[in-house]
């Protein structure tokens, strides 16, 4: 029913506290020992007209359950039972109880430690626990890694039947914690099939409301909004928006058709009524459907589509890169990379491409003699941590594509299938689970057809096996082959008559591995650009090319000014306008010409083409230019997380001449610095900010053991100590651990005291190694007072020690009011107060 809206609960946190929960303790555990409370709780939500109730579970996982007196299964057959039990008192049948779980608490490979494997185990514990004892849903909140959320739908889908509903929490921004944009969650979570996908947590109605619009551009699916009562005051932890406010601003989200709404934190039962109250007003009806029709039935062609990772959209609709080079065939220095399980070198490839312009990368690690799973996933996850474009997963091995495909961060696109029967069998399952697009060549077992209509036709065959499979069309790519003019000429004009057929005819994606029409010929470079811009204007959306060969990107950028893409020309005059001249003659263009036609090749000789040297430690510091160029390099491998080069930079440095503290205080700290800037300015994100934390940290170790085999200790660091921890009662250490790294990186000796840290533990820790930087932090209003607490005994115990907090409850002013001496809103801030207190490291 369109007037028809799903009104679920508000918060259960906020309301075990009002009901005498102790701060720190797990609301599992307390809701076991205290069932007659949490089923009030349901009640008073039920009465006020939710048709469903969360069951007390958000934390309910081994990893956060860890010694308590507890495990997940009991944890969650006890809040199932008092939910249900809530349920069949209030006599409202209708009233579904969903399982409510919440990340697992640790940052995922290659973010953090925790694998995906570990973490799918961890849920799908839970998963089955709340199936058997009796759930209607499950309901994933609150979650800011997309990996992280991807591991609890699968363990959901795979384990039970039961409808999934998911909600990730958004900064004003736009994009998560970790860095995940709305478009980002949209087409992963859409793709994998869950029933309902929104935004919950972090901010009020009126500020979520913008971030719900953009999230209805990417889906079908119904939308689910979660707000908080506003923001929290820090001072007494109370919520700006009164219930008659909520409910007021919650009737906007009726205009963007959302079809399931409720609060978060600071909400209670008041405001769920207020809710209820405004939606009658405005003609909505609230009550129970089921939101798998609904989405069956919705109009999907409005929707955007395309591909992505988790911080980066490539949106289908004009002419879209694919970078080639990350693949063996005739590169013997790739695959002796692949041998050797040298990531670094394959990322180096990888950055070059997407600094060249790439709009995604295909990857293909097939090398005879190695194991080729495996080495995929090795490789996607080092990827995946570097790179912000889309990946393309390249096998012909089913088994292979999809252990790519689940550890992926993202949509990919699967490379490739074709009109094989057996093949789009063993292919097509695995696109549909995962919502992959696919790359279908067009030819069958009997091998590539010489016309362009054998071609449309074995295309037409892949579009209805698709669609049988599920698939939408904007998925499905058609590859209509680019054979060797020099040994077939005439099959030139067959592939652009392909291409415009089945771009027009049937509505199709097209792409091309374009440098194959070339092979053979001298100047290569001449042949590939003019059948790349015939391509493009007979419909090609997806040349597969080498990034790093100038002339084809600049005809790219020519042929989307020329046909209106490019609106106003303005990514060509960015591209061309910093020029000082463009080479048009033969001689001129000879050198770039041979190496084109090595790239395209794919000669060893051109292994390296494009990756920087400058690891090597050859270069002297004979002057200005030289000091410079090595600090560029340095920079360059830090931001971009390569470990490898970093360390060989600095110790070039070392040999050179300079001291261990001039390395660390010129090049690395200053390096660092680079990295917080971007990362401030938001033009490089979490997975960023980590991999250039450990790429410093490789040339930091390689200083710190040149000094100890000079049998001297890291001169300086003893009074460069710094403590941190969450305070008493609170278990969140997410942001804490980030910081904690960011810091050692910089030098820092960091003493990490965990957390849910009494005060008495930080004091004794301080005063036992002369501590005289203190960093706390607190993600919930109810354990401010032991941060208070915390800082009025260090006053005490060691009055010349400075304090920094931070957390997402508090605010300049507040850590004013209760005695900080300085406030940080992230890592990077936490870095300018350690500078400002203790110096550089």
């Amino acid at each position: 029913m369109d007037n028809k809206i799903i009104v679920l609960d508000g918060g259960m946190g906020t309301m075990l506290q009002a009901a005498g929960m102790p701060a720190g303790q797990h609301p599992e555990v307390f809701g076991h020992q205290h069932p007659e409370i949490v089923e009030q709780i349901h009640r008073q939500y039920i009465e006020a007209g939710s048709n469903v109730i969360y069951a007390n579970t958000f934390g309910a996982n081994a990893r956060k359950l860890q010694g308590c007196s507890i495990d997940t299964r009991k944890a969650v057959f006890s809040a199932i039972r008092t939910a249900k039990r809530a349920v069949q008192k209030a006599a409202k049948e209708t009233v579904r109880v969903a399982l409510d779980l919440g990340p697992v608490g640790e940052l995922l490979e290659p973010l953090g430690t925790l694998s995906f494997e570990e973490a799918y185990e961890i849920y799908r514990e839970a998963v089955v626990a709340g199936y058997e004892a009796g759930a209607d849903l499950i309901v994933a909140e609150t979650f800011t890694d997309l990996l992280d959320i991807k591991a609890l739908v699968l363990a959901a889908k795979e384990n039970t039947p039961l409808p999934v509903w998911t909600t990730m929490t958004f900064e004003r921004s736009g994009r998560t914690f970790t860095g995940t944009t709305i478009a980002s969650m949209a087409l992963t979570l859409t793709g994998l099939g869950v029933d309902a996908i929104g935004i919950n947590c972090s901010l009020g109605p009126t500020e979520i409301l913008p971030l719900v619009e953009e999230l209805r551009e990417w889906t079908h699916l119904p939308v689910i909004a979660k707000p908080n009562a506003g923001l929290p005051d820090p001072r007494t932890g109370v919520y700006d928006l009164t219930a008659e406010d909520f409910g007021k601003q919650m009737q906007a989200y009726t205009e963007l058709g959302v079809s399931v709404l409720g609060g978060c934190c600071g909400t209670d039962p008041d405001y769920i009524r207020c809710l209820v109250s405004r939606l009658r007003e405005a003609g909505y009806i609230s009550g129970w459907q089921d939101l798998s029709q609904a989405s069956a039935g919705a109009d999907r062609s409005k929707v955007r589509k395309g591909i992505c990772s988790t911080t980066n959209v490539c949106e289908f609709g004009g002419v879209r890169v694919i970078g080639e080079r990350i693949n063996p065939t005739g590169k013997k220095r790739f695959q002796q990379a692949l041998r050797e399980h040298d990531m670094e070198y394959i990322c180096k490839m990888a950055l070059d491409e997407e600094e060249a312009g790439a709009d995604l990368l295909d990857v293909n690690v097939g090398l005879p003699g190695a194991e080729e799973k495996p080495l995929m996933l090795e490789v996607v996850r080092a990827l995946q941590g570097v790179v912000s474009v889309p990946l393309q997963i390249d096998s012909s091995d089913p088994e292979v594509i999809e252990a790519a495909l689940r550890i992926y961060a993202g949509k990919a696109i699967i490379n490739s299938v074709n009109a094989d029967d057996a093949k789009l069998e063993a292919i097509l399952p695995v696109a549909r689970k995962y919502g992959a697009a696919v790359i279908g060549l067009a030819l069958d077992e009997g091998g590539i057809p010489q016309t362009a209509r054998e071609r449309f036709e074995k295309a037409a065959y892949i579009k209805e096996k698709c669609l049988k499979a599920g698939m939408e069309a904007d998925d499905i790519i058609i590859d209509a082959l680019t054979l060797t003019v020099s040994a077939q000429q005439e099959q030139a004009r067959e592939t652009l008559e392909a291409v415009e057929r089945i771009s027009r005819e049937l509505g199709l994606h097209t792409a091309l591995g374009v440098s194959n029409i070339s092979f053979g010929l001298p100047a290569r470079e001449h042949v590939t650009e003019n059948f790349l811009i015939q391509a493009m204007y007979c419909g090609l959306d997806f040349p597969i090319i080498n990034p790093n060969i100038l002339s084809l990107m600049d005809a790219v950028a020519s042929f989307k000014a020329l046909s209106g893409e490019d609106i106003s020309c303005m990514h060509y005059i960015d591209r061309f306008a910093g020029r000082k001249e463009i080479k048009t003659s033969v001689s001129d263009s000879r050198p770039q010409a041979e190496s084109a036609e090595r790239a395209v090749a794919g000669d060893a000789s051109n292994g390296e083409r494009g990756i920087s040297d400058q690891g090597k430690s050859s270069v002297g510091l004979s002057g200005k230019k030289e000091e410079d160029s090595f600090k560029t390099a340095i920079d360059q491998a830090i931001l971009k997380g390569l470990k490898q080069e970093t360390r060989k930079l600095a110790e070039g440095l070392l040999e050179q001449g300079l001291t261990e503290v001039e390395v660390i205080n010129r090049y690395l700290i200053s390096a660092l610095d680079l990295v917080g800037d971007q990362y401030e300015k938001q033009t490089i994100f979490l997975p960023q900010l980590i991999n250039s934390a450990n790429a410093a940290s490789a040339a930091f170790d390689m200083i710190k053991d040149r000094i100890a085999a000079r049998g001297q200790g890291a001169s300086g660091k003893e009074d460069k100590k710094i403590v941190v921890c969450t305070v008493k009662g609170d278990i969140h250490d997410i942001g804490k651990n980030i910081v904690k790294v960011i810091l050692e990186n910089y030098g820092y000796k960091v003493f990490d005291l965990g957390r849910d840290v009494p005060a008495g533990k930080v004091v004794d820790t301080v005063v036992a190694e002369d501590v005289r930087l203190v960093g706390l932090s607190a993600l919930m209003t109810t354990t401010l007072p032991a941060m208070q607490e915390t800082i009025d005994r260090l006053r005490e115990a060691s009055p010349h020690t400075k304090v920094w907090v931070g957390g997402a409850v508090l605010t300049r002013e507040y850590a004013r009011e209760i005695g900080a001496d300085f406030y940080a809103d992230d890592a990077r801030e936490s870095v300018e107060i350690a500078q400002r207190v203790l110096g550089e490291a």
